[in-house]
């Protein structure tokens, strides 16, 4: 149960890159100047990998939780 455990947490730091990610490329956009229109159309972009870091974080911390149970 200890290879659950390590490899939950490696997903979940996969995951935490991911949001990172997110953030530092929103705030660049901010930055960057452009008008609403290509601004939104940025960020548009940005929620579907913040969904998809956030699922694979939860994914994660699932596996912790259940190689903590069945260990």
């Amino acid at each position: 149960m200890q290879s659950l455990v390590l490899g939950g947490a490696a997903v979940a730091l996969l995951g935490l890159l991911g949001l990172v990610y997110c953030i530092v490329s929103a705030l660049r956009a901010r930055r960057a100047g452009l008008s609403d229109d290509a601004l939104r159309a940025r960020l548009q972009r940005l929620v579907a990998w913040n969904l998809g870091s956030l699922m694979l974080s939860m994914i994660g911390l699932g596996l912790v939780v259940a190689g903590l149970f069945l260990g």
